[in-house]
């Protein structure tokens, strides 16, 4: 018969009634503006990881020797899912970031035939992820005459995964690498966090330790919780015996 212990039991029946009372708290929003628990660390980490993701400089400082380096090439603008005349739309929109650029460009339905400078056109790019990375996307609008920011900005990105594809295949190979690091570490990066508002680990060094320090104790806490009932309860393992050969 297993043997069971009131003690335990009441011990893990505690555990588990005040971590529920805790995931209620958690998932109140009493954490500032509305927020519950797990919104106000979600958006503390990102604001952090923000913070530690500014790249542009160092890519602004690598794309000066393609300063000067011309090129021409064609892309489709089109995507599977477009429906009749999307492409032809993207491609007008995504013409407009490389004349601004000063690259001189030629559209043919959703075709686009773009000659220009590579450095600058990658330093236009960074300009633009510069200004949406510290959310100034009313930059973005005056620059271009367009409302939506974040759809104009969005160009460069349909545009430079397929100049970098372009690039890889004519083993173009310095030529895709800086056009990748553009991408990556400077627009899809400002992309990704634009209204986001970067803070330093450095000032939130206290609150970001406490919410990690939190998150391992409350996993142990209702660990310890099913154990303690489990043991109440007389469910335990124990080895088992080894039987003698006679």
């Amino acid at each position: 018969m297993a043997k069971t212990s009131k003690k335990s039991l009441g011990v893990g029946i505690a555990l588990a009634i005040s971590f529920l009372v805790v995931l209620v708290i958690i998932f109140s929003p009493i954490f500032g503006e509305g927020k519950n628990g797990l919104v106000f660390a979600d958006d503390l980490f990102n604001k952090l990881s923000k913070g530690s993701s500014y790249f542009i400089p160092k890519v602004t400082k690598d794309n000066e020797k393609f300063i000067g380096k011309t090129f021409t090439l064609s892309i489709k603008m089109d995507k599977p899912e477009d429906k009749p005349g999307d492409a032809e739309k993207r491609a007008e929109l995504a013409s407009r970031v490389f004349t601004t650029a000063g690259a001189k460009v030629e559209i043919t339905g959703a075709v686009l035939k773009i000659e220009g400078d590579l450095g600058k056109v990658l330093e236009s790019a960074l300009q633009d992820s510069d200004a949406m990375f510290k959310n100034q996307g009313e930059a973005i609008k005056a620059r271009y005459q367009y409302d939506d920011a974040k759809k104009m900005f969005r160009q460069w990105h349909n545009t430079l995964v397929k100049i970098n594809k372009e690039f890889a295949k004519d083993k173009k190979i310095e030529e895709a690498k800086i056009v990748s690091d553009v991408m990556k570490k400077a627009v899809e990066t400002a992309y990704n966090y634009y209204g986001v508002e970067a803070q330093k680990v450095s000032e939130k060094a206290f609150l970001m330790t406490g919410l990690l320090v939190f998150y391992v104790i409350y996993t142990m806490w209702w660990g310890f919780a099913i154990f303690y009932i489990f043991d109440g309860i007389g469910l335990t393992m124990s080895k088992a015996k080894v039987k003698k050969e006679v």
